[in-house]
């Protein structure tokens, strides 16, 4: 016979507190407020509503199962956090591989920690507490970043301090939103790594990028295969050097020497070069021959 599902046991008075009409706690200022917000309190999964500011958009069912599982031999170890958003209703800030996992297994409470938060607030801690806990894909990291960025107004440096990653890492991270859609899907899909994808970041063209990402897909290119591949794209576009052709030369007929011989009366080397360039050397042998000769060029 299966397990019985063990039941939590925390905080049921509080939970029948969150209940009363009377006690209808909105702000950390209002009566009993103290005994809920910042507990850990069995709550009705039934009261609770699906964060819209959750990053994870895939959840692995195989994983999920095993998770239920786990919930279902041991419980719910570790409470799901949400905030109370009116008269017993409440939203996920973080948790919901676990709220799905005890839906799963037919679970009617989960324990939750109450928070008070402004949607401001929620997505921060939801956005946050999802990076540092669970495995999200590359691409889900980078748009929980640029959330953070878009809809909060944080910098990069002040990203990097919300969730303890450097800025570098940050950067990265938002570097890959910048590949083709395509591509993101590859990453997200666990075709390519993030390593694929920061190689090919550096390529502009986006039919380029999905050019190699066929081939890296194709071909079960290594990281450092594409790193080849893209600085091999690089290197064809850089300008070609143009060397300027060279002269045809050509030779001088030995009749021609001679009269360079016979003018000047002595032996003239005459040399050409491969690009038709050439010179001519006249020697002398003593100072009256050199004299002679200046006397001819001067004519």
């Amino acid at each position: 016979m299966a397990k019985a599902i063990k039941k939590q046991a925390l905080g049921r008075g509080l939970s029948a507190l969150l209940k009363d009409p009377e006690n209808d706690i909105q702000s950390v200022n209002d009566k009993n407020a103290d005994k809920v917000v910042g507990n850990i309190i069995e709550l009705e999964i039934s009261a609770i509503e699906i964060n819209p500011f959750q990053p994870r958009s895939n959840f692995n069912e195989d994983s999920l199962r095993e998770l239920a599982i786990s919930i279902k031999e041991l419980g719910v170890i570790q409470p799901i956090t949400v905030r109370k958003l009116d008269y017993n209703k409440f939203q996920l800030i973080s948790g919901e591989r676990r709220l799905r996992a005890s839906t799963l297994i037919g679970l009617t409470t989960v324990p939750a920690y109450i928070r008070i938060a402004n949607d401001n607030e929620s997505l921060v801690m939801a956005l946050v507490e999802n990076i540092q806990r669970h495995d999200l894909d590359p691409i889900e990291i980078a748009l929980s970043y640029q959330r953070l960025m878009d809809e909060i107004q944080l910098t990069q440096e002040q990203v990097s301090d919300r969730v303890g990653k450097k800025r570098s890492t940050i950067a990265n991270y938002l570097r890959l939103l910048k590949l083709d859609p395509i591509i993101q899907t590859g990453i997200r899909d666990g075709f390519i790594s993030m390593g694929h994808g920061r190689a090919i970041i550096n390529i502009e063209d986006l039919d380029v990028q999905t050019d190699i990402y066929h081939k890296i897909v194709s071909q079960n290119l290594s990281v450092r295969d594409t790193e080849a591949l893209v600085k091999k794209h690089h290197e064809g576009l850089r300008p070609q050097t143009t060397t300027k052709p060279a002269t045809a030369s050509f030779e001088i007929d030995p009749s021609e020497k001679k009269v360079f011989n016979d003018y000047f009366g002595n032996l003239v080397d005459v040399k050409v070069a491969g690009n038709g360039k050439g010179k001519i050397t006249i020697p002398f042998q003593s100072e009256e021959d050199f004299n002679r000769i200046l006397e001819l060029i001067k004519k």
